[in-house]
């Protein structure tokens, strides 16, 4: 299948830069570009692709507002392209709630020794989102030849924060976990872990502000995010939350009823020091794929913590989280699994359950009411 996109931004060389790193793979197609974002909606409508890449700074109609207008008018897959300023982080976060899927940071790609990578980068978020259950399309074959037949639109105009009103096929069933009140008759948790990727930030703007704010244990969360977006981010949940969020530091005591953002760039584990624990943050495993890891901070955990854990996996690409997940089923935690029918991406979720380590795979919408079980609130 040939993924058919629109590129977006004001910048000549940006546009041209985008089309050539999407356009080195033979199935993706920049099928046109827009200067702005009134062009943008012009070409949506003539071209109708599977997925718009975004600018957000654009003149006479800005990426948020054109993002909204895709949302309401033309709702489909939206990878924003991001600077890494502390604007560009607000504004990408902005974006995200209002209906993207994922970003891309301009500064990492353009003038970078890094190019193999953010094109590899760009290429697989492109793949992945232009195919999200987020967005289902009907009869989604091969697109037809240019000049052919025009491309299908989305069989369900619905909210892209809402699991379509379908079903999508399970995991193998040989380690597909059981789902419905497995959890309820677990022990009560100490300590609640959780790690996502894309998709991630909107999931857990749904699932934090339903945490009392007498949550009677820590939660370490760690979402895969440039170092300029963990704060903002975590300052965001913050206001919407019950519980206090807050970015991690290094060396400060674990508390009762707050969620600790790992920082972007470096890793986040569990210490054993002090009553309840508390943070470390280091560079290492240099050889980790994502700083911060999933993984890195589950498997600190199935080492060091000696209560009952409750781990989950939200939306994400890539398995990350699943090996350390497995360590810590094997020490006795219960563990949870965003179900793909709510994921953006489900690829972490997906490694998770395939190393059949997960008790219950739920949808979003039901994720918050598993997690209170736990806690004697």
């Amino acid at each position: 299948m040939t993924i058919r996109i629109l590129v977006v931004d004001d910048s000549p060389f940006m546009r041209k830069s985008l089309q050539k790193m999407l356009e080195s793979a033979p199935d993706l197609r920049v099928v046109a570009t827009a200067r702005d974002g009134i062009d943008a909606l012009e070409k949506i409508q003539e071209h109708k692709p599977d997925i718009v890449t975004l600018d957000i700074e654009m003149p006479r109609m800005d990426g948020l507002t054109c993002l909204r207008r895709i949302m309401a008018e033309h709702p489909m897959p939206v990878l924003m392209v991001s600077s890494l300023t502390q604007e560009g982080a607000q504004s990408t976060l902005d974006a995200l709630s209002i209906g993207a899927l994922d970003f891309i940071a301009k500064e990492s790609g353009f003038a970078s020794l890094s190019i193999m990578q953010i094109q590899h980068d760009l290429q697989e978020k492109v793949r992945r989102l232009a195919t999200s259950p987020r967005f289902p399309k009907s009869g989604q074959a091969s697109h037809p030849a240019p000049g052919g037949a025009s491309h299908p639109a989305p069989s369900h105009p619905a909210s892209p924060f809402q699991a379509p009103p379908r079903t999508l096929p399970s995991a193998p069933k040989a380690s597909a976990p059981p789902s419905g009140a497995t959890l309820a008759a677990s022990p009560m948790a100490e300590m609640l872990v959780i790690g996502s990727s894309t998709g991630g930030p909107k999931a857990l703007q749904d699932i934090l502000p339903n945490l009392p704010s007498d949550l009677p244990v820590p939660c370490l969360v760690v979402q895969h995010m440039p170092s300029t977006f963990t704060k903002p981010f975590a300052d965001r949940l913050d206001g919407l939350c019950q519980v206090h969020v807050k970015e991690a530091e290094q060396g400060e005591p674990l508390k009762a009823g707050t969620v600790y953002i790992a920082p972007g760039g470096i890793h986040m584990t569990y210490s054993a020091r002090g009553p309840k624990g508390c943070i470390e943050l280091s560079p290492e495993p240099v050889s980790s794929l994502h700083r911060p890891s999933v993984d890195v901070l589950f498997l600190s955990l199935a080492e060091l913590f000696r209560g009952q854990v409750l781990a989950g996996i939200l939306t994400g690409m890539g398995s990350d989280g699943a090996k350390g997940m497995e360590q810590l089923k094997r020490k006795g935690a219960y563990t949870l699994a965003e179900s793909e029918e709510s994921c953006v991406v489900y690829g972490m979720p997906r490694a998770a359950v395939e190393r059949g380590c997960v008790d219950v795979v739920a949808p979003l919408s039901e994720i918050s009411g598993h997690l209170r079980r736990h806690f004697k609130i």
